[in-house]
């Protein structure tokens, strides 16, 4: 699978959900002072991005 998401510690010692393709970095979270609030912003925007509209303010 090219796509998934990884959680990561910083060094400031916040978890960061972050979306990657390919390797590459597509999109990350705010910071997280536990491991299951990165996890709990995966499952949000799993349960909830497919539905979401797209505005385009060019």
């Amino acid at each position: 699978m090219a796509h998934k998401f990884v959680i990561r510690k910083s060094t400031n010692g916040e978890y960061r959900a972050y979306f990657e393709y390919n390797s590459e970095k597509i999109f990350w979270t705010e910071g997280y002072s536990s491991k299951s609030g990165a996890q709990n912003a995966i499952d949000s925007i799993k349960k909830n991005g497919p539905g979401a509209d797209v505005t385009d303010e060019s």
